[in-house]
């Protein structure tokens, strides 16, 4: 279906608290079905008893208001009681219709974030992202997360909220849809990222889009879940404030405090602030950057160190790395080249795509006659030119790789070439950066990377701006995302710092299902959750034996045993022959293989004299047999397969 306008949406009208409470106390005591019903969409002015309507249809609503509907207010930290004696007088606490949240992806790990939000029969997801498999993962190209649990209740689940366009928060929706088909939420480029994205996996027609601009909110069932504008490396990023029976939950998402945008406008402090002010039931912060003391530099200040670059590199042609979707860098790079009279090309399959998409929505403002195709770099003067790529991180197959090592069809590298790598290493990937730096420096190019030039800063929140998020919001509960284990536990010591009692601040794993009632928040239980993982067109078919076996071939290499059998009298008519691959080279070890192929005929002829005939039991016998002889000559252990053949 493709993206639908904002102007598409329905309007919401102020007395939607009372609708979503009545909505909320028939879905209560509502049985949950036992058949998948077909997949339909609620109106946020429908009551529970209303007929469903297909949520595809252009009735998808969306309030446009700037209030929030009415909520018990949580209790506010931080503020002194005047009034002492009143407090013990205080009224107890009325406890609501609980609301749970579990994270499939996110926590203790960087990548794959996948949230759950569920109260009554009603469920949605935040974001829905992979990760990048690590050094143990052999052959594998992406994880995402384990959607079981999802499958299970997938006939509760009102629709997708999508907080920005980073492959760690989208890159997986193509394998949930396969499964879930639900109304995907999020704003305009956004969805323009997730629309291309589903166009590569033949899925564009079936989804339905719905753009959101920050301050509107989104119905799903008794909740209802409030854009909020955040800064961060991606334009039209947005944090979440999830409007539930038993108070309002922030969802933070990526974030940063950026007072001078190159686009788009500031984070919203002030309807954070609103929300604090009201009540805010709990906090779910991101965690990436809370080991680092201070703030968050603006991206402004990497285009000031751009144009002092430049101007140093003049008479050399500039090749710039850095992150496909860091759209506000690449608009900085096309700014600075103009300014230089430089023509820009673009290397990279995902760079090239996200440009095209954003200069498409209006994102990047590119004047007439700067770009050109990378197919054409050879017809300019170096002075002339400068080449955006991939590759920041040392990827094997990325673009400045495939440069550095001399395999890029249309660049090659020359003392002639002024190098910007204009990223972090993220953490594990210090050795491929440094690898492509040599490379690179070996062929005389200049290298400049983030130790040597202010050439790149982060989208994350550093501990100043966390903790003006906690301040702003003054949540009852604190629960950290978005991060590794030590990460959350820093981020935890810091909201406990900012006044957060240490029992109102959780720390939880994949799968854990944390449930609140406005009064209390506890672990209740567990979901199945895990990672998946996807190679070539196979998803979840590599698990941790084929891995195993991967390392296994990887170390050690194997032998395979080959021999052929009379089916009627059991005697070998041939072989048995052995095949070597990644164990030793065959020609340098003839002597222990003629040992290894007359060990394999007489255990063949110990079990034909014994009338063994069961393949698995010859087999068995032949594994051990020749494993126990190699380690002892060689103290490697080979993956040995047997192949018998009957005739």
């Amino acid at each position: 279906m493709g993206l639908l306008s904002n102007n598409k949406l329905l309007t919401e009208t102020e007395n939607i608290a009372k609708k979503q409470s009545r909505s909320c106390a028939k879905s209560v005591t509502a049985p949950v079905s036992q058949t998948a019903p077909k997949k339909t969409y609620r109106s946020a002015s429908a009551s529970s008893a209303a007929p469903a309507r297909k949520y595809r249809q252009p009735g998808t609503p969306v309030l446009t208001n700037n209030r929030a509907p009415a909520i018990s207010k949580a209790p506010v930290l931080g503020r002194a009681n005047p009034h002492p004696r009143s407090a013990e007088k205080k009224p107890r606490e009325s406890r609501s219709t609980p609301v749970r949240f579990m994270a499939l992806g996110g926590l203790n790990e960087i990548g794959k974030n996948l949230y759950v939000y569920e109260c009554s029969n009603d469920m949605f997801i935040v974001d829905c992202g992979l990760a990048f498999p690590d050094e143990e993962m052999l052959g594998v190209d992406l994880v995402v997360p384990d959607f079981t649990y999802l499958e299970k209740n997938k006939e509760h689940f009102r629709g997708i909220v999508i907080t920005h366009g980073h492959e760690d928060h989208i890159g997986a929706l193509p394998y949930l849809l396969k499964k879930i088909n639900v109304p995907i939420y999020g704003t305009r480029l956004t969805l323009g990222l997730v629309e291309g994205k589903l166009k590569e996996h033949g899925l564009l027609s079936q989804a339905s889009l719905n753009v959101v601009e920050p301050r509107q909110n989104v119905r799903m069932g008794c909740m209802s879940v409030e854009f909020i504008r955040v800064n961060h490396s991606i334009p039209d990023s947005c944090a979440l404030a999830i409007h539930t029976p038993a108070g309002v939950i922030v969802h933070t998402g990526d974030f940063k405090v950026d007072y001078t945008p190159i686009e788009g406008g500031i984070i919203d402090l002030a309807r954070f602030g609103e929300l604090g002010n009201r009540g805010v039931l709990a906090l779910m912060s991101e965690s990436t950057n809370v080991e680092r003391p201070g703030y968050t530099k603006s991206e402004r200040s990497v285009g000031e160190s751009f144009k002092g670059l430049f101007a140093r590199a003049e008479g050399k042609r500039i090749i710039i790395a850095t992150f496909s979707s860091n759209i506000h860098r690449i608009q900085q790079i096309i700014d600075e080249a103009v300014k230089h009279g430089r023509h820009v090309a673009v290397s990279g399959r995902s760079m090239t795509n996200v440009i095209s998409k954003a200069v498409e929505l209006n994102y990047i403002k590119v004047p007439d006659g700067t770009m050109i195709d990378i197919e054409d770099v050879n017809r300019y003067d170096p002075s002339e030119l400068v080449i955006a790529t991939t590759g920041s991180q040392g990827e094997p197959l990325s673009a400045l790789s495939r440069m550095s090592s001399g395999d890029h069809r249309q660049v090659t590298i020359t003392p002639n070439d002024f190098i910007i790598i204009s990223a972090n290493p993220i953490p594990g990937n210090e050795k491929l950066v440094t690898k492509v730096i040599n490379e690179l420096m070996k062929q005389g190019a200049e290298v400049i990377y983030e130790s040597m030039y202010e050439v790149h800063v982060s989208g994350h929140a550093c501990q100043e701006e966390l903790k003006m998020m906690i301040s702003l919001t003054k949540p009852k509960f604190f629960v950290p995302i978005h991060g590794e284990y030590k990460h959350m536990k820093k981020h935890v010591q810091l909201a406990m710092g900012m006044g957060i009692p240490e029992e109102n601040a959780f720390i939880a794993d994949l799968g854990d299902v944390l449930e609140t009632d406005g009064v209390e928040m506890k672990l209740t239980g567990t979901v199945p959750s895990g990672k998946v993982m996807v190679d070539g067109f196979g998803v979840g078919d590599v698990g941790s034996v084929v891995l195993r076996d991967r390392k296994h071939l990887a170390e050690d290499g194997v032998m395979i045993i080959v021999a052929t059998m009379n089916r009627e009298t059991g005697r070998v008519v041939a072989g048995p022959d052995i095949v070597s691959r990644g164990f030793v080279y065959v020609r340098e070890s003839e002597a222990l293989l003629d040992e290894a192929k007359q060990l394999m005929a007489q255990v063949m002829e110990n079990l034909q004299e014994r009338n063994v005939r069961e393949w698995g039991n010859i087999k068995s016998a032949m594994r051990d047999a020749l494993s126990e002889f190699i380690y002892k000559e060689t103290k490697r252990s080979p993956m040995i397969l047997p192949i018998i053949m009957e005739i």
